[in-house]
């Protein structure tokens, strides 16, 4: 579903780097038996492959998706120190995605009598912790962090916000976070994501 973050990183990706593919829109939750007959770790996004090889986890699924196109059509630098940056970045947009994630679940699938306020207080922390450091990050984009041609990192930071913003309205104040704001406002502008709603 493209409610999660995660598999519309990947959609979002794919079309960037003009590579077709179908989406199927399966629930882990609604659609739990569904999932598990396609793959039985019901884990999102699941990618099938033309030869029935199943793959998981985004950030595998694009690693091996780069794989099919040129390099020139690759989302992440082939300059080594650019991609050392890119990585660093990556990792933060991929901290934020992960602990919105979190505290989202903490909230929404725990009962309210059993959730542990340390644990839920130290992982909305990480998370606003990742877009602290983000700010200044998205305040450097010109437009994008590794120049005029948008990239993965650009891609996860992006979606990334954007979730935070539909799942949790108000709960990191865009205010507090211009440069992000800007920067997703950007990004959603674009082609790719207008054609990938998250909602």
């Amino acid at each position: 579903m493209m409610d999660s973050p995660y598999v519309r990183r990947v959609a979002i990706s794919l079309k960037l780097m003009g590579i077709p593919f179908q989406h199927e829109a399966v629930s882990v939750f609604r659609h739990f038996d569904r999932f598990q007959s396609i793959n039985p770790v019901v884990k999102a996004p699941t990618f099938v492959c033309d030869d029935g090889t199943v793959l998981m986890d985004s950030t595998l699924i694009l690693d091996w998706a780069s794989t099919l196109v040129p390099r020139e059509k690759r989302l992440m630098p082939l300059d080594d120190s650019a991609y050392l940056k890119a990585v660093h970045h990556l990792g933060l947009g991929l901290a934020a995605m992960e602990k919105c994630v979190q505290v989202y679940y903490e909230e929404t699938l725990r009962p309210p009598e059993k959730l542990h306020k340390p644990w839920h207080d130290r992982v909305s922390a990480q998370m606003t912790t990742a877009y602290d450091l983000l700010e200044p990050v998205a305040a450097e984009a010109r437009p994008w962090l590794n120049g005029d041609r948008i990239m993965q990192p650009d891609v996860t930071i992006a979606a990334a916000w954007r979730f935070t913003q539909f799942i949790m309205p108000g709960r990191v104040d865009p205010a507090r976070y211009p440069a992000l704001d800007a920067f997703s406002r950007r990004a959603e502008a674009l082609p790719e994501f207008l054609a990938t709603p998250l909602d």
